[in-house]
């Protein structure tokens, strides 16, 4: 998943962590770069054992899916 969004990051960060879906957030330190602005989307990440499960729980919440 990619977002600009940290209500929809925090929410499907809780959401993956509920299913026991083990969830990496990349790309937080970049507003330090940018200057807080929120132009450069944060990340998702899961294991790839873990993808499939993880698309369907944010597919069946509304939220984006990267594949």
């Amino acid at each position: 998943m990619r977002s600009n969004d940290p209500t929809q990051i925090a929410f499907a960060s809780a959401l993956l962590s509920g299913e026991g879906i083990e969830v990496f957030e990349m790309d937080v330190h970049m507003s330090v770069l940018e200057g807080s602005i929120g132009v450069l989307p944060r990340r998702l990440m899961v294991r790839r054992e873990d993808a499939h499960m993880a698309r369907a729980a944010l597919r069946d919440n509304d939220l984006p899916v990267t594949e």
